[in-house]
């Protein structure tokens, strides 16, 4: 379990750098461009693919690694996470806050504490 903890830590971290920066590091990684985001799939209606996959499997791996220890905490911290990040968007230059990538972020969150 302590593997789990630290990949989740590690990939928490890499998720709060993403998220807060004031451009699309992956954008500039993939295309030279920092204000092209990267699509994995199309949108499903009006939730954003990008964001429910990325929130699913960083809440899948917080479950695993704390949910038995510290279940109260990790289930806010994911939900509470996902709004305050996208939320963040606007304050942060170049970013903006959308519906569907807030949608995203919680469905993410709330399929992985289902499953």
């Amino acid at each position: 379990m302590y593997k789990t903890k630290i990949l989740f830590n590690i990939i928490n971290t890499i998720f709060i750098v993403l998220y807060v920066y004031p451009g699309s590091i992956l954008g500039f990684l993939i295309y030279g461009d920092f204000s092209k985001q990267p699509q994995i799939t199309r949108d499903f209606l009006s939730i954003s693919s990008n964001h429910l996959y990325s929130f699913f499997v960083l809440s899948l791996v917080g479950l695993i690694s704390y949910y038995k220890s510290n279940k109260i905490l990790i289930l806010n911290y994911l939900i509470l996470g996902s709004i305050i990040l996208e939320v963040l968007h606007l304050v942060i230059p170049n970013r903006s806050f959308q519906y569907s990538d807030l949608f995203g972020n919680i469905v993410g969150v709330l399929i992985s504490i289902f499953l």
